[in-house]
């Protein structure tokens, strides 16, 4: 059984972020697992969270300036040129410290916060570390991405060893913040947030693979980056085993009674309370993911599986420190035996859930109202003055009362299988069509 959330301030209050949503009908592409149901927030989204990173729209041949080994190159010269002389290519760095990245904290609309990432110039990271005796390298940057348009180049550094930065920082009102709070601060509507939060899950992704892979499994040698830090190679003249980053993915499936119009939902023992979700897990060697698929539900609920049909993916690099490149791929999956046998090694409970009781827990919790708490969070501690938060008062109803159910927030792709499955009628014009062998329900 995956476990992808876990109990605690932050994550109680993004694991809880089921809300009420709007899509505007100008999607260029069809997205069938958003909700279509009128709220206070306008949401038109293209993609997942964590997906549709602009620094990464195309490959670059080598002998583009803005290339990895090229723009390295370029770095290297411009770190060794004490003159700062300008150079065609502007330098961004994302600095992280502890899987944390460097944030900031704008007034949008309405005086509402809204956050971007902490960027700084090579220049001033070069003149930063340096006066806390540290030496900036090109081995000590990762390539993230270009943006042809602009001439620029993005890289990210971790600077989790230098813990006099963090003053430095604060007296620009920048702060480290949690990757997971980011994600549900992230305003839906806010496109260049989305951007922003792509960019810092890819770049939190490569440099906690970075901190991982430092020797090589064959030999133990030291493992030395290559093109930019996109991969490494051994050391060991005598090996020299190339080293890429890992990729662990993870079948997450909605299994659905199609006779009886419900669905399977679990829980973790470490979910927060009245939390339901999809069931998951990681794909073992030598199976397909539709066979991950059945196997999975097998293992954790007795449940045997018969069509699996495939929605969309996400990825998802806010799980363990230890799996930072996970890649959630979500199913359909139609049951074929009804009796439930919980393994409740993985699980605290599995039960059938209707339609309708499914539709109203998904109608009941405030996304924007959460998203705003969130905001006002990351803004508080970019500013120094963070405040303690109670964001449980986040996932009641407008009554007051506390929602008797709820799922992962709509950042998480449990949400969309789930909310595409009660909207399938919606007027999003997508239909599940369960008889067909099978294909594909996303056009992502």
């Amino acid at each position: 059984m995956l476990s992808l959330l876990f109990s605690s301030p932050t994550t109680t209050l993004l694991c809880s972020l089921s809300g009420k949503l709007s899509i505007k009908p100008t999607l260029t592409r069809t997205l069938p697992f958003f909700i279509a149901s009128t709220t206070t927030m306008s949401i038109n989204l293209q993609s997942h969270a964590f997906a549709g990173n602009p620094l990464r729209s195309k490959t670059l041949k080598p002998t583009d300036p803005l290339s990895p080994t090229s723009a390295l190159e370029t770095l290297k010269t411009q770190l060794l040129d004490d003159t700062h002389q300008l150079s065609s290519i502007n330098f961004r760095v994302l600095p992280f410290r502890k899987g944390k990245p460097l944030a900031s904290s704008i007034s949008g609309v309405d005086c509402v916060p809204n956050w971007r990432l902490g960027w700084i110039s090579l220049v001033d990271c070069k003149s930063l570390l340096a006066g806390y005796g540290v030496e900036l390298t090109g081995e000590s940057l990762v390539y993230l991405g270009s943006r042809s348009e602009e001439d620029v180049v993005c890289w990210a550094i971790d600077v989790s060893t230098e813990d006099d930065l963090i003053n430095g920082f604060g007296s620009k009102q920048l702060c480290f913040v949690e990757l997971r709070t980011l994600m549900v601060a992230t305003d839906w509507a806010d496109e260049l947030a989305m951007g922003d939060l792509a960019i810092a899950g890819h770049a939190r992704a490569l440099l906690e693979w970075h901190n991982l892979a430092r020797f090589c499994g064959h030999c133990g040698a030291k493992a030395v980056p290559m093109e930019a830090g996109r991969r490494k190679h051994c050391s060991n003249e005598l090996c020299r085993k190339r080293i890429y980053p890992r990729l662990d993915p993870v079948v997450i499936m909605l299994v659905i009674d199609r006779e009886n119009d419900r669905v399977l939902l679990s829980r973790q023992s470490r979910f927060v309370p009245r939390m339901w979700s999809c069931l998951a897990g990681f794909i073992e060697p030598g199976e397909s993911l539709e066979e991950a698929v059945r196997r999975e539900t097998w293992e954790e609920t007795g449940i045997e599986v018969g069509e699996v049909v495939y929605h969309s993916s996400q990825p998802w690099p806010v799980g363990a420190n230890s799996m930072p490149c996970q890649l959630m791929v979500g199913f359909f999956a139609y049951a074929k035996s009804l009796e439930i046998n919980v393994d409740t090694e993985e699980l605290e409970d599995a039960t059938w859930h209707s339609r309708e009781d499914v539709r109203k827990a998904l109608m009941v919790a405030e996304y924007e109202r959460a998203q705003r708490t969130a905001a006002a969070k990351v803004d508080q501690m970019c500013r120094g003055v963070e405040k303690g938060q109670n964001f449980s008062a986040d996932f009641n109803v407008e009554s007051g009362e506390l929602a008797p159910m709820f799922f992962p927030g709509p950042f998480a792709i449990a949400h969309h299988l789930i909310s595409s499955w009660v909207n399938q009628s919606s007027t999003i014009g997508v239909e599940i069509q369960p008889k067909q062998q099978s294909g594909s329900l996303s056009n992502l």
